[in-house]
């Protein structure tokens, strides 16, 4: 059996009159497709030459983000990852993707 702790920190006694608890973060807001300032471009280097693609520029929770480039790669018909708070797509798929976008109202997308 376990013993419960009061509060997540651990913490019990601190001799230190300067100590702060760390505060919970605050969850990031993800803006509206209208106002997310999305770039997509092609990108080849340390891929041995292999071009993806790469949406970039998104502001919002990671969850978020990861169902945006979800969607996209179902889209595009490839595989391709989210890390870094980049959309890796495989393959040049700069057109299919910016017009993607567009059409969900992500108005503000550029493509490089």
């Amino acid at each position: 059996m376990s013993k419960k702790k009061p509060n997540g920190n651990g913490i019990v006694y601190s001799t230190d009159p300067n100590f702060r608890p760390e505060e919970e973060p605050v969850p990031q807001e993800s803006l509206g497709p209208r106002l997310q300032r999305l770039k997509v471009r092609l990108d080849t280097k340390q891929r041995a030459g292999k071009a993806v693609t790469l949406v970039e520029g998104w502001v919002g929770p990671d969850t978020e983000l990861e169902e945006l480039g979800r969607q996209l790669k179902t889209h595009c018909g490839t595989g391709g990852s989210v890390k870094d708070g980049l959309i890796i797509i495989q393959g040049d798929q700069r057109d299919k993707i910016a017009a993607w976008l567009v059409g969900k109202g992500f108005t503000s997308t550029r493509r490089l």
